[in-house]
C-alpha cells in the first residue's frame, strides 16, 4: 500500500506507449499490403505512407522504457526486485508466445533450436527487438547510478550525434556487425538514455515542448514525408526493402524527437478519462504479442480472396489499409480486453 502511494503516474506516457503499439500494427499489416503487390511502391504510394509516417515506434517504445524506469526506480529496494518485477511483466510473457509462434504459428520457417529463437527474438517478426530490450533493463541500474555524468548536456549531445553516425553507417553505408540483439541496442542507447534524462526533467521538458510547439509540429509533418521518400527513392534505387523497411535510420530518430515532442504537448492538458488510459495502455502488450495472429487470421480468412479477385487493385484504395488496420486493431483489443478478465492470466499472456 506504501508503495502505492509513493509511485509515479504520468498519464500521457500511458498515451505515448498505446500509440506506439498501434504503430507497430499499423507498420504490419502496410507491410502485408506492400508483400503482396511485389513491393509495387509506384502503384501504392499511400501504403508506403502510412508505413514510413509510423515507424517512430519501436525508438518511441525504447525512449518510454527509459522514461518508466527512471520515474520509480526508488520504489525498488534491490537489484533483485527490481528485476524481478520488470522480468516478470515482459519476460515471461515474451517466452510465452514466442512458443506460441515458434511451435504453433511459424512452425515451418523455424529450426529446431528454440533458445536461439529466445535469443534472437525471431520466433515472430514483431519480437524483435524485445531481447534489445531487456538487455536495456539488464544495464538500467548501472545508467541510474551514473546519470549524473551521463545526464550532462553536453555527454547528451555527444551520445545523440554519435547515435546519428551509428544509424548513418548502419543505413547508408553497412549494417553493423554485432549479434543481432545488441545491434539494436546500439542503434537505441540514445533515445533510452534520453527518455530517463526526460524522467529526471519533466519540467524542463514541459517548457520546452511548450515554448516550440510550433516547431515540433512543423518538424513532425516535415520530417514524415521526409522518411516517406527516403523509403521510397531508396528502394527505387536499390530494390532493397530494407531501404523503406529499416526503422534504423538518422532521419527516422529525428522524427522521432519531433513526433514525441509534439504529440506529447497535444496530450499534456488536464485529461479525463483516466481509468480508460490506463486500461488501453494495460491491453497494449497484450495486443503487442498478439496482433499478428489476428493479422494473418484477417488476411488468409477474408482479405487474401478479396485482393486476388480485384487483381490486387483494391491496394491502391485509400480505405483498404485503414480497415485493414481497424480490424486488426479492433480485433486484438477486444481479445485482450476479454483475457484480461480472467485471473492471473495476464501474468502468463501479457
Amino acid at each position: 500500500m506504501e508503495e502505492e502511494k509513493q509511485k509515479l503516474y504520468n498519464p500521457v506516457i500511458d498515451i505515448l506507449r498505446t500509440i506506439s503499439i498501434l504503430a507497430v500494427i499499423l507498420i504490419h499489416t502496410t507491410t502485408r499490403t506492400l508483400e503482396v503487390t511485389s513491393y509495387n511502391l509506384l502503384k501504392t504510394p499511400w501504403t508506403l505512407f502510412l508505413n514510413q509516417a509510423a515507424r517512430f515506434a519501436v525508438p518511441l517504445f525504447f525512449m518510454i522504457s527509459g522514461f518508466v524506469l527512471e520515474l520509480n526506480y526508488h520504489l525498488h529496494e534491490s537489484y533483485f526486485t527490481y528485476l524481478k518485477k520488470r522480468f516478470s511483466r515482459i519476460f515471461i510473457p515474451y517466452v510465452f508466445w514466442s512458443a506460441i509462434y515458434y511451435y504453433f504459428i511459424y512452425n515451418k520457417s523455424h529450426g529446431a533450436n528454440f533458445l536461439n529463437s529466445i535469443l534472437k527474438g525471431d520466433a515472430s517478426y514483431q519480437l524483435y527487438f524485445i531481447p534489445s530490450l531487456l538487455i536495456f533493463y539488464l544495464l538500467f541500474p548501472l545508467i541510474h547510478k551514473y546519470f549524473r555524468l551521463l545526464g550532462n548536456k553536453w555527454i547528451m549531445i555527444a551520445l545523440g550525434l554519435s547515435e546519428l553516425l551509428l544509424l548513418y553507417h548502419d543505413y547508408n553505408i553497412k549494417p553493423l556487425q554485432f549479434y543481432y540483439p545488441l545491434s539494436i541496442a546500439l542503434l537505441n542507447y540514445f533515445v533510452f538514455i534520453l527518455g530517463m534524462s526526460l524522467a529526471r526533467n519533466q519540467e524542463v521538458f514541459f517548457n520546452f515542448i511548450r515554448r516550440w510547439k510550433l516547431v515540433l509540429f512543423f518538424g513532425t509533418i516535415i520530417f514524415a514525408f521526409l522518411v516517406f521518400f527516403e523509403g521510397l527513392t531508396g528502394y527505387l534505387a536499390t530494390h532493397n526493402y530494407l531501404a523503406f523497411y529499416s526503422s534504423w535510420r538518422p532521419s527516422v530518430l529525428v522524427y522521432t524527437l519531433f513526433f514525441a515532442g509534439f504529440t506529447y504537448w497535444a496530450f499534456d492538458h488536464k485529461l479525463k478519462f483516466i481509468s480508460a488510459i490506463k486500461t488501453f495502455s494495460r491491453l497494449s502488450f497484450f495486443v503487442f504479442f498478439t496482433h499478428v495472429i489476428f493479422l494473418e487470421a484477417i488476411w488468409y480468412g477474408f482479405l487474401k480472396n478479396v485482393f486476388e479477385q480485384s487483381h490486387g487493385t483494391i491496394a491502391q484504395t485509400l480505405w483498404y489499409d485503414p480497415l485493414y488496420f481497424l480490424a486488426v486493431t479492433i480485433i486484438s483489443f477486444g481479445v485482450a480486453f476479454i483475457v484480461h478478465k480472467i485471473p492471473y492470466l495476464s501474468k502468463l499472456t501479457g
